[in-house]
């Protein structure tokens, strides 16, 4: 976007240019908490919040370029985002992937031959 032809910003632009900012803002603390984190649990918050934010920085980027396709690139990120943090969280928990299909009895180990 650029200026109008008296050479000032409309209100909406200036609005959204300050959005993005402060969502930048507010990665930067996101990324910040990921690497300071006391906990595994708090790191892993962070990032999903970091995502998240990345979702509206590109939705807000998208709006001021005048490129609506940048929503969907967007919501391909989102779901990106929440799928690997399910996959990351499930493999803190069990500390290894897993089938959810597989039956029980195929992921115990068996036990070693004496």
């Amino acid at each position: 976007m650029s200026p109008n032809s008296k050479g000032s910003w409309s209100a909406s632009v200036l609005m959204f240019i300050t959005a993005a900012l402060s969502i930048l803002v507010v990665m930067a603390l996101a990324l910040v908490r990921a690497l300071a984190g006391p906990t595994l649990y708090d790191r892993v918050l962070a990032v999903n919040m970091f995502g998240t934010k990345t979702v509206l920085f590109i939705s807000v980027l998208g709006f001021l370029t005048g490129r609506p396709d940048f929503l969907d690139i967007a919501l391909v990120y989102a779901l990106i985002n929440f799928i690997s943090l399910i996959a990351v969280l499930r493999f803190f928990e069990f500390g290894r992937f897993r089938s959810i299909t597989a039956p029980q009895s195929a992921l115990e180990e068996s036990p070693p031959n004496e």
